[in-house]
């Protein structure tokens, strides 16, 4: 009789840290396959150390970790946009940056993806600009005159990597053969512009970079930002309207003057797994805590609540949804 009692004993306490369990998750219809995210840690996958997303993706796990009751995030270093999405795919990461051209491609499986991958949107928050820089005694003076030349397209699986590739298809180069293609994290690839080891680098971040302003600090008139005029309008007519002129404003790297470049906006990603209760959390701490996130990087004072939703084609997460548009 005793052992009949403490069996039903132990299936009521194992019944009653089961609803507990769904209830702090925001209920079962939330799916946390595992209890992943009971576990009261984030890991946020950013890009290399001296980029915008490694500095913004350390000021944002410190205002998660402060803010959002239960949980401890940390930023770590990853090589960027495509890599950052296989991460959150696999569940290596739980929340990551990436350009919203190639999160577009994952979420409906186009281009670099075979097939439409599972993630889904936090907010669409800042632009990035695209940072094409030649030395100016390799010659180079349009993303044409690469050709043959060392060019760093950045680190592999990188969203810098994939608008390298398609700049340089846009110029008519092979990027496989046409160039001497090093596939270099940022700060490898600003050491081998100061050495003269790479003749020309692109590179996709926010403004300023820390690494191509320390770069431009060091060479001053020795290197020289490529204008991209030409090569948008390939781009626009493959890839879309993800991709939009604008300009580098002269002062933010001491440049002759204003630069023409093109914009891909950024977005954060999540599993659709995460519960709703807590990505409703991370895409509202993110505003409530905008102004902690501007003294990590200005880039934080374009985050934008009239445009964090605008994620198409990448779903919004239910949770984020509801913080939006409310429900």
């Amino acid at each position: 009789m005793r052992t009949i009692l403490r069996s039903r004993a132990v299936l009521a306490t194992l019944a009653l840290t089961t609803t507990l369990g769904l209830t702090a998750c925001g209920g079962e219809h939330e799916s946390d396959e595992g209890g992943l995210y009971n576990r009261g840690r984030l890991s946020i996958a950013t890009g290399d150390t001296t980029g915008v997303y490694y500095q913004l993706g350390g000021g944002y796990a410190d205002v998660i970790s402060k803010n959002v009751r239960g949980y401890q995030a940390t930023a770590e270093a990853t090589g960027a946009s495509i890599e950052n999405i296989q991460r959150v795919v696999r569940g290596d990461s739980d929340i990551a940056f990436t350009l919203a051209d190639v999160a577009g491609e994952a979420a409906t499986g186009k281009h670099s993806f075979d097939s439409p991958q599972p993630i889904r949107a936090l907010a669409r928050i800042y632009n990035n600009y695209v940072h094409v820089i030649a030395r100016t005694d390799s010659g180079i003076r349009s993303v044409a005159d690469m050709r043959g030349k060392r060019v760093s397209t950045g680190s592999p699986n990188s969203g810098t990597e994939a608008m390298a590739v398609r700049l340089l298809e846009a110029a008519g180069i092979n990027p496989k053969s046409g160039i001497r293609r090093q596939a270099l994290s940022l700060p490898e690839t600003v050491q081998g512009m100061k050495d003269g080891t790479i003749d020309a680098m692109v590179w996709s971040g926010g403004l300023p970079t820390s690494g191509i302003t320390d770069l431009m600090t060091t060479v001053k008139t020795r290197a020289v930002f490529v204008p991209l005029r030409r090569e948008l309008p390939k781009l626009q007519a493959r890839y879309g309207q993800i991709y939009q002129p604008t300009t580098i404003r002269r002062n933010v790297y001491r440049t002759p003057g204003p630069v023409s470049t093109i914009l891909v906006p950024n977005v954060l990603i999540v599993s659709p797994k995460m519960p709703d209760n807590l990505a409703f959390e991370l895409a509202k701490v993110i505003f409530d805590r905008r102004q902690d996130l501007v003294r990590v990087h200005p880039e934080a004072e374009n985050i934008d609540k009239a445009q964090a939703a605008k994620t198409e084609p990448i779903p919004l997460h239910p949770g984020a949804r509801r913080y939006y548009f409310g429900g």
